[in-house]
């Protein structure tokens, strides 16, 4: 019974479109932070090295080099203070945890950058020309209703 309750809060708590990106990835996450009664948006950007949970209770971990010390930062996916999180690069990687990336020191850190499959980039390219469509036909729309 209780399972039941839980879950049915959980659902109305999950993000309506979910956070795409996977482990070994080179992320920019966006935080929004108040400072006093001004609300603020934070970059903070690194490589994803573990994700763990699910549900509401999904969490990330995000690490990168600040002033040659290492700086970890773990957030959780389904919060409303992420406004944005940007996928720069995908890494390739064999390991669902990436906690050895802590011992090395400089280059070693760097990981080899995973190529798109080519069904990835026909959804990518068919989803930005539908975008491109939608523009393109209200601007029409737009020029019609002017002419008239």
């Amino acid at each position: 019974m209780q399972n039941a309750l839980l879950t049915a809060a959980e659902v109305t708590s999950l993000r309506e479109e979910p956070l795409k990106f996977a482990i070994g990835d080179t992320v920019d996450v966006h935080c929004r932070i108040l400072e006093g009664n001004k609300e603020r948006v934070q970059v903070f950007n690194g490589v994803v090295i573990a994700r763990r949970g699910s549900g509401t209770r999904e969490m990330f971990t995000v690490r990168r080099i600040v002033a040659g010390e290492g700086v970890e930062r773990t957030f959780p996916v389904h919060s409303p203070k992420i406004a944005k999180l940007e996928v720069k690069r995908h890494g390739r990687v064999r390991r669902a945890k990436l906690f050895y990336l802590r011992d090395r020191i400089g280059k070693a850190t760097r990981l080899a950058e995973r190529l798109p499959k080519p069904w990835e980039v026909e959804a990518a390219e068919a989803a930005t020309t539908v975008k491109k469509g939608k523009k393109r036909a209200g601007k029409k729309s737009k020029a019609k209703k002017a002419a008239e």
